[in-house]
């Protein structure tokens, strides 16, 4: 088994997973344990993952115009290939207009289990009220982040001996960190035939349904594949001076885990592993870069949201003018920067967009039959987005990459 590849390890157990649900579909729960462990180590991992590898990597850096320059590339990438995203699924959810005609009577009773804040309570929540209560929840990585750069930035602040002796400690404990992922990761075909297996066997209707939302479903994933596929190599290959296909290749683990778990938090642990080994970006710049992006760089999510909202208004037949289109635009990308790295997180924000050009809640109700399904193919393109980032910013810190 090690010389077979690990993707296709994941392949193999994709495709036997699929006929296990289809075919022994009542039986799924002898596998669906594995899914569950190998979900619960991975979450299990990523709190002191990207503590450890932010504190490191900005103590690393050392002075404040490293870190400063290397934010504002890495902030400026992301805001902009969101956007991009966004704008791409605007424009198509205006030609073909999916909404038009929809029947309303598909709207199921919504029952997201997560809170849904305001924008603004949102960003607030950045800054934690205790450091420890964000550490306990995989759901507030935003403040994990913050914290992490900040004791990471004053540890070079503070005189040499504690600052080495911190600097140290914190790189020794990403060491074991990197290794201990390395050890989950192998079991990553076992996890993936469970997770994928009961998703199969949930599907009791999935003909009808994507029937009835055929063309909804059609823009989302063409406004993705146009991004992940066009958008997104074109800034590799012309910005980043990087091999489209190279780099996709180097990323084939994680994007298959992503596709299958729904989850770029999850998927963080093997995106770095991928990131540095196979692409040869320095942990300097994928400590910071990826954990950043797995929080609050959601191309995918974005994208979506701007069509299920359009794909709303359409369905109750209001007109959003240009001005509100706009609207729409800047606020699914600042809901994208909230959202959680999370199954179904995207579909909490969606409701903020919705309360910004006044348009009803319940209107969730229409998407929600699909959405695990269009969730699995935006968290794909959610951690392609984030390795691209990677590597457009190590190539602009004169780094020479594999790809």
């Amino acid at each position: 088994m090690k010389k077979f590849a690990l993707h296709w390890q994941i392949l193999v157990a994709l495709v036997l997973a699929v006929l296990y649900g289809i075919y022994l579909g009542e039986h799924v729960n002898l596998v669906a344990w594995m899914g569950d462990v190998f979900l619960r180590a991975l979450k299990m991992i990523i709190i002191p993952l990207v503590l450890s590898s932010i504190i490191s990597g900005v103590a690393n850096i050392g002075s404040a115009e490293n870190l400063g320059r290397l934010g504002i590339k890495t902030i400026l990438y992301y805001i902009s290939t969101s956007t991009l995203a966004i704008l791409t699924g605007l424009v198509l959810v205006n030609i073909f207009k999916p909404g038009a005609g929809a029947d309303l009577n598909l709207i199921e009773s919504v029952d997201l289990g997560l809170a849904s804040d305001s924008l603004g309570a949102t960003l607030i929540k950045i800054i934690p009220e205790n450091i420890f209560s964000a550490f306990s929840e995989n759901t507030q990585m935003l403040s994990v982040i913050l914290f992490s750069i900040l004791f990471g930035f004053f540890i070079t602040r503070v005189p040499e001996r504690a600052g080495g002796l911190l600097t140290d400690f914190f790189n020794a404990v990403f060491e074991v960190m990197m290794k201990l992922t390395l050890f989950i990761i192998k079991f990553t075909p076992f996890g993936i035939f469970g997770l994928v297996a009961i998703k199969i066997a949930e599907q009791d209707n999935l003909m009808a349904l994507l029937h009835g939302m055929g063309l909804y479903i059609m823009v989302v994933l063409l406004g993705l594949a146009i991004h992940a596929g066009v958008i997104l190599p074109l800034i590799l290959k012309f910005i980043g001076r990087i091999h489209p296909i190279r780099h996709l290749k180097a990323m084939q683990t994680p994007l298959i885990t992503a596709f299958s778990t729904s989850s770029s938090n999850a998927t963080l642990p093997l995106t770095m592993e991928a990131i540095e080994m196979n692409a040869g970006v320095s942990g300097k710049i994928s400590s910071f870069t990826l954990p950043l992006g797995a929080t609050i760089n959601m191309d995918g999510t974005a994208l979506y949201e701007c069509v299920a909202v359009m794909f709303i208004a359409q369905a109750y037949g209001v007109e959003l003018s240009f001005i509100q289109q706009m609207i729409v635009v800047i606020t699914a990308l600042l809901a994208s920067i909230g959202a959680a790295g999370i199954p179904m997180a995207g579909l909490v924000m969606i409701t903020i967009v919705l309360t910004a050009v006044g348009l009803p809640l319940e209107g969730v109700g229409l998407i929600l039959a699909v959405d695990r399904l269009l969730d699995m193919f935006r968290t794909s393109v959610n951690v392609w987005s984030d390795s691209c980032g990677a590597v457009v910013i190590a190539k602009s810190e004169g780094e020479i990459l594999k790809v």
